[in-house]
Parts: C-alpha cells; sequence; structure tokens
C-alpha cells in the first residue's frame, strides 16, 4: 500500500516528568505567572470570585431571570423526558410536576420580556 505521506518522524520525549500531575502542574504554572507578573515584595491582587448560586446583592436583575429561566426550563425538559421511562401512574404525576414548572417558567420569561433593560 502505497501512503500519500510518510510517517512523522519518532522524537524522544523531552518531557522532564514522569506523569502528567496537573494540581503540581497549575501550582507550578500559578508561581510561574505570580513571579513574572509581580514586582517582588507586592502581592497581586485577591481574585474575585463570584457564585451564581450564592445570590448577593451585586447580581443584576436580569442575571437572575436569566438564570431562572434556564434552570425551568432545564427542570421542565428533565421532568418531560423522564416521565416516559416510568409507569403510567408515576408518568402523570411526574407530568403533574412538570406543568406547574412550565408555568413558572412562563412567567418569568414574561417579566424577562417586559423588563426595560438600561440603555
Amino acid at each position: 500500500m502505497i501512503k500519500p505521506t510518510p510517517n512523522p518522524p519518532e522524537i524522544d520525549s523531552t518531557f522532564p516528568y514522569e506523569s502528567l500531575d496537573s494540581k503540581k502542574l497549575n501550582d507550578a504554572a500559578e508561581r510561574a505567572l505570580d513571579h513574572y507578573l509581580w514586582p517582588p515584595g507586592s502581592t497581586p491582587p485577591p481574585r474575585k470570585t463570584r457564585r451564581m448560586y450564592a445570590v448577593t446583592a451585586d447580581f443584576k436583575n436580569e442575571e437572575l431571570l436569566a438564570d431562572a429561566s434556564e434552570t425551568l426550563a432545564s427542570a421542565r425538559t428533565t421532568a418531560h423526558d423522564f416521565a416516559h421511562l416510568i409507569s403510567a401512574s408515576q408518568c402523570r404525576t411526574l407530568l403533574g410536576i412538570a406543568q406547574p414548572i412550565m408555568l413558572g417558567e412562563l412567567a418569568v420569561n414574561r417579566v424577562m420580556d417586559n423588563l426595560e433593560l438600561p440603555q
């Protein structure tokens, strides 16, 4: 069989470690970046972490409504998909739960539609 391209040359690995330990490599990269990006004696500013599920006062209403809409849509889809895998009586119960989820999603979406965004 004729190949249009030859095999790539075999190269000895120059990687100095026996295995990849991502935690150690990540820590080393962070130390190197801190060393080169911050002058000696100074400390880097603390990283600001925002967690969506720790609802704090600095979140905008639009962000919270968008997340609520996506969460309700996911819950509705999960309930509908799972309803087809269980017995008929349990299916009716699950679809009964999915309906108020859908109504909540519609209400949140209506609020988002009526919300006036700042220019």
